[in-house]
């Protein structure tokens, strides 16, 4: 397969995430076959409709050598990780079964990674909808950028509309 310059491109690979940094515009990836690390771009992850992917996170991608080494040119998927035990960050996290809660677009207000949690509105609603660290986690996501379009799972909590589960806002 061939980019639109002629350049070469490889196959799907598939591997984690290393690390991602929103703000820095960048991360790598680990393939699951070996190989150097694989320089996955924001712009190449807002083409698949995520503003980030958090670290250990399965991912596909296509890729292509170039004179620094491999790059991502296409995220074909990011698998959500599996749930684990709840840490102390994540402690007081307990959400129902959302099974047939339906998804809902919506808008990021704000988030604050380093206080673990934002807020978000659903399109044509102003209530704030609580967004916690934990369940980005839980859906492959590190981080949320302001004015971001997700898809959420919304139930009401202890203290107000609460998401409970998130994805990209043309997951269907």
């Amino acid at each position: 397969m061939q980019v639109a310059d002629g350049t070469p491109q490889a196959d799907a690979v598939v591997g984690h995430v290393k690390w991602f940094d929103a703000n820095k515009g960048f991360g790598f990836v680990l393939a699951d076959d070996g190989g150097p690390d694989i320089l996955l771009h924001a712009n190449v992850l807002r083409n698949f409709g995520r503003g980030s992917v958090s670290e250990g996170a399965r991912v596909m991608l296509r890729t292509q050598e170039t004179g620094r080494g491999l790059q991502a040119t296409e995220v074909i998927s990011i698998e959500a990780l599996p749930e684990a035990e709840p840490d102390e960050e994540g402690a007081g996290i307990d959400l129902p079964d959302v099974t047939d809660v339906p998804l809902v677009p919506a808008r990021v207000k704000w988030f604050d990674k380093g206080k673990g949690f934002g807020f978000a509105n659903a399109f044509g609603n102003a209530d704030d909808i609580f967004v916690h660290v934990e369940v980005l986690r839980r859906f492959g996501f590190s981080e949320l950028q302001p004015g971001e379009a997700v898809s959420l799972k919304i139930v009401d909590g202890p203290r107000g509309k609460l998401a409970a589960e998130i994805r990209t806002w043309d997951h269907t």
